[in-house]
């Protein structure tokens, strides 16, 4: 039996077209079957938008769900819980889990669960070295032809220079896109906050910001030699933006993104040890910051993600250097990029561009268009919304977040997946 939606009464937002107008959507047994000023169809379903922006569903590459392994912090049901209430349709995890993901059996895992839950659709990562130990590379054109979507040691670097050549030459024969946490992991070693006066002001051991660059500059020497997909995940410092935008001045096949907490945060939440601003990389300074804003705004970093990291309390509330990085982020992030617009640093498009269109023209995924032809991923939301975040709302099993109380703008109404809706907000 057919199944018809026909979405009414919306600003139709696409930024891989520029489109920006009112208008109307059909959907058809999950897919995109038309877009115009108005629709004629029968036998639909009616979802009037209320004049709010209807936009491609967002694309969140860098996703920790815990599944296999930690399902008490996150699992995929309430890790796709969570990214349907923050307007995510598609997601990549990483395979930092346990067992590592690393392995044929374990990707195929991923895909039963996403089929299985039936919210938000989740891909994966495999590793690019076995059990993430930087060695021994993983059989990356097996593991991508059955559905893993790049390859990455997560939250370490592939330090080893040898071993990253050899990881970047096959990637070049099968066409595949390497992932690098870029940081040097030497000079990284013990530390818990960016190098600076707030890091000397708490008596904490602190992180050069050089260690991003150092790895991000030896990395585009490799790519140089094997000519591979080379993507620096949440990049947040100047002179490793400033060394992306040379890279592809030089028309590498170099890629990048960042995550909100690097824009709209920056080494001062830390104040009295702040163990829930403690992320990693680390924030950075104001200076580093505003490179970020800057970084977007010109395209130079190419996607928004939320890395989202969920962590226990008991993972949290320990001393700062203790305690355990990361923030959840799924069900913020597209309301704190949208500060981005609100405080007219980056174009609205360029914004939802950078959480939707790159990431799946980086991770080549069926997503991120409002075009005929592609599935009916799709996110509407009030652009201009007040309201409080408060953690205690949350789908997520962990609260984990510096953001709690702050007051943003720009809400998600509706999270539709493959034309259903699998988010509605009360």
């Amino acid at each position: 039996m057919t199944t018809r939606t026909l979405f009414t009464n919306a600003r139709l937002l696409d930024p891989a077209t520029g489109l920006d107008k009112k208008g109307e959507l059909l959907s058809v047994d999950g897919m995109i079957a038309e877009i115009g000023e108005k629709l004629a169809c029968q036998d639909a379903e009616i979802v009037d938008c209320g004049g709010h922006c209807l936009a491609p569903g967002l694309v969140d590459m860098r996703v920790q769900l815990r599944e296999p392994g930690d399902e008490y912090q996150e699992s995929m049901e309430s890790g796709g819980q969570a990214a349907a209430a923050g307007g995510v349709t598609t997601m990549v995890a990483l395979p930092n889990t346990d067992p590592v993901i690393d392995e044929l059996a374990l990707v195929e895992f991923i895909a039963r669960r996403s089929r299985d839950v039936g919210l938000t659709r989740i891909r994966t990562y495999a590793a690019a070295t076995k059990g993430l130990a930087g060695k021994n590379l993983t059989e990356m054109g097996l593991l991508a032809a059955h559905g893993a979507v790049g390859f990455t040691d997560g939250l370490v670097a592939v330090a080893d220079a040898v071993v990253m050549r050899r990881a970047l030459s096959y990637a070049t024969n099968f066409d595949l896109l390497l992932i690098q946490h870029p940081e040097e992991p030497r000079l990284a070693a013990g530390g818990a906050a960016t190098s600076g006066e707030i890091a000397t002001r708490l008596g904490l051991p602190s992180i050069t910001p050089v260690a991003e660059v150092m790895m991000i500059e030896r990395d585009l020497r490799l790519v140089e030699t094997t000519g591979a997909r080379y993507h620096a995940a949440h990049v947040s410092t100047a002179a490793a933006i400033d060394a992306i935008r040379g890279a592809k001045a030089r028309h590498l096949a170099v890629t990048c993104d960042t995550a909100p907490h690097y824009f709209a945060l920056n080494e001062t939440a830390l104040g009295d040890y702040r163990t829930f601003a403690k992320v990693s990389p680390p924030l950075r300074s104001e200076d580093d910051r505003r490179a970020v804003v800057a970084g977007l705004a010109d395209g130079t970093i190419d996607a928004i993600a939320s890395d989202h990291a969920p962590q226990d309390q008991e993972s949290k509330r320990l001393p700062y250097t203790s305690a355990g990085a990361g923030i959840v982020g799924l069900e913020t992030m597209l309301t704190l990029a949208l500060e981005l617009y609100h405080a007219g640093h980056v174009k609205l498009l360029t914004v939802l561009g950078a959480l939707s269109r790159r990431p799946a023209e980086i991770l080549r995924l069926p997503a991120g268009k409002l075009e005929a032809g592609l599935p009916a991923d799709l996110v509407i939301f009030d652009l201009d919304r007040p309201w409080k975040i408060n953690v205690a709302d949350f789908h997520s099993k962990c609260r984990n977040s510096p953001f709690d109380g702050r007051p943003v703008q720009g809400a998600v109404l509706r999270t539709v997946v493959a034309g259903r809706t699998i988010y509605a907000a009360s």
